[in-house]
């Protein structure tokens, strides 16, 4: 069986070990190259604002090169950019270079197909079994591809941005914007800038050392205090690449991403900007989404835990909104995937025509009581041991069992991290909290 390399988001590591070392970019470059770029026989590669992406950029560049591909430069842009950018661009497929929300040591690989979709789990596959399968490249002296410095297509994003608010829309809203030291560090400010927003940029000067470093969708306490200190109306966070959003209310609340898919799905349907009278999250978003979505009249899908099968499913249902609590935003009729920025401008032009303050808008629901814990362990195969032993199994099944009708367990890998994530919910916090003991107690007896 190939080596399980690539997991709900593409391939994580550590920067300048295995498999984000140079040695496999070139490997996998060849791969690629070889067996995936076959049709225009060109690639595009972006990156995000990491101090190790120019090096996997290149020994990714060097294996395709070497295999007679033309690589487009995208240099740094968000992951919702380089999706969007993807079918416009003649390439077979492309890539991008990002740990996401992860901090600057860690980095990682996204595939795209030529469509802008991310890898399918059978492409997934296939790579991971070429990149395991005894392998000697041909190379053929003839045929040497070319590195191409590309425009990175900011005209067309802002044309997709204008269609979404008009200039000033949002003067009178005054915005503290984190843009985690990412790609949107030059963007973000600027666009809400456009619309006429007084701003407060924060983290926007990226070093190749702070992308995410106490900053971002995952660290907002500054966000949140820059919020109450400068009485603004709103604060924003996304991630590294651009694809998560979090927001703080004007009293420096943090809100996550199912109260923002909430406030979306209200928005959009009052607009008739709904299509097919449905709303998409993951089965780790809160029962209380659900139950909210259904009061205003709308289906509500789960699908599972990924931004790749949220669009998955939003396809199949025909749903134009569809999102993560973790804070990835689909707004698809602008953009192929997740789009903090999209989103944030959609939320504050809500908030401009409510007239109300954050606070008076957010919560949007009330969420079911929640246990959420991360367990980390030394390494993956530790985690395999645990969820495989019998009692751990049976534990699972009689907590699922209690639970049945009136709460959920979600229990899982981490596709990046050698972590099992568990969430219980309960209508009771004592119930919720009474399973998670117990749970906790079985995982960790059989660690």
């Amino acid at each position: 069986m190939a080596e399980k390399l690539f997991g709900t988001d593409g391939l994580r590591g550590i920067a300048n070990t295995y498999p984000l070392n140079v040695d496999f970019c070139v490997h996998l470059g060849n791969i690629l190259g070889q067996h995936f770029c076959t049709a225009k026989r060109r690639i595009a590669i972006a990156r995000d604002t990491r101090i190790s992406g120019t090096m996997l950029f290149s020994a990714l560049a060097a294996g395709l090169t070497a295999q007679g591909i033309d690589v487009l430069d995208l240099g740094v842009i968000p992951t919702p950019l380089c999706t969007t950018l993807t079918p416009e661009l003649d390439v077979d497929m492309s890539i991008m270079i990002t740990a996401s929300h992860n901090p600057y040591q860690d980095n990682g690989i996204k595939l795209i197909n030529s469509a802008g979709d991310k890898f399918s789990d059978k492409d997934t596959t296939k790579v991971e079994a070429l990149l395991q399968t005894p392998y000697s490249p041909q190379y053929d002296a003839q045929k040497i591809g070319q590195i191409i410095e590309l425009d990175c297509g900011l005209d067309d994003y802002y044309d997709a941005v204008n269609a979404l608010a008009d200039a000033d829309s949002l003067h009178g809203l005054k915005i503290a914007l984190d843009s985690a030291n990412g790609a949107f560090a030059d963007i973000l400010p600027y666009v809400f800038k456009y619309f006429g927003a007084e701003v407060i940029s924060l983290a926007d000067s990226p070093n190749g050392y702070n992308i995410n470093e106490n900053c971002g969708s995952q660290h907002t306490e500054i966000l949140c205090q820059t919020v109450i200190e400068n009485k603004c109306d709103i604060g924003i966070a996304v991630d590294g690449d651009g694809d998560r959003i979090i927001i703080c209310d004007e009293t420096g609340q943090r809100l996550n991403g199912d109260q923002i898919i909430a406030f979306l799905a209200k928005y959009m349907q009052a607009h008739n900007l709904l299509k097919g009278n449905a709303v998409v999250s993951t089965i780790y978003s809160n029962m209380g989404l659900g139950k909210y979505i259904r009061s205003l009249g709308l289906e509500h899908y789960a699908s599972a835990v990924g931004e790749r099968y949220v669009i998955e499913k939003m396809r199949e249902v025909n749903s134009n909104l569809g999102g993560e609590e973790s804070g990835h935003m689909v707004l698809s009729d602008y953009s192929r995937t997740g789009d903090a920025m999209l989103a944030a401008i959609v939320v504050c032009r809500g908030i401009k025509e409510s007239g109300k303050k954050v606070s008076e808008s957010f919560p949007v629901f009330t969420p079911f009581p929640t246990e959420a814990h991360n367990l980390r362990f030394a390494d993956k195969a530790t985690i395999d041991k645990i969820l495989e032993n019998q009692q751990v199994k049976l534990c699972i099944e009689q907590v699922k069992n209690r639970l049945n009708g009136h709460g959920s367990l979600i229990i899982r890998k981490s596709g990046t991290e050698p972590v099992i994530r568990l969430k219980i919910e309960d209508e009771d916090a004592a119930i919720a909290a009474r399973e998670a003991i117990l749970l906790l107690d079985c995982l960790n007896k059989y660690a």
